[in-house]
């Protein structure tokens, strides 16, 4: 059986991206919360980038199973 060429990319695109969560995961130090909201009050992240990232966030946790 063939494979399809553009599955597997996508598969190892979402395995890349899967082991840098687990690499950034494990090397994080800190209160998340407590990190954010010092990045939000700061302005280096807008409230828009932060809506973002949580709705990218959920994305992940459900492709997860988590």
């Amino acid at each position: 059986m063939m494979s399809n060429p553009l599955y597997q990319q996508m598969t190892n695109q979402s395995s890349d991206i899967v082991e840098r969560f687990r690499q950034f995961q494990r090397m994080f130090t800190g209160d998340p919360k407590q990190q954010v909201q010092q990045l939000l009050n700061s302005g280096k992240v807008s409230q828009g980038q932060y809506n973002a990232a949580v709705q990218m966030a959920q994305q992940l946790q459900q492709m997860l199973g988590k």
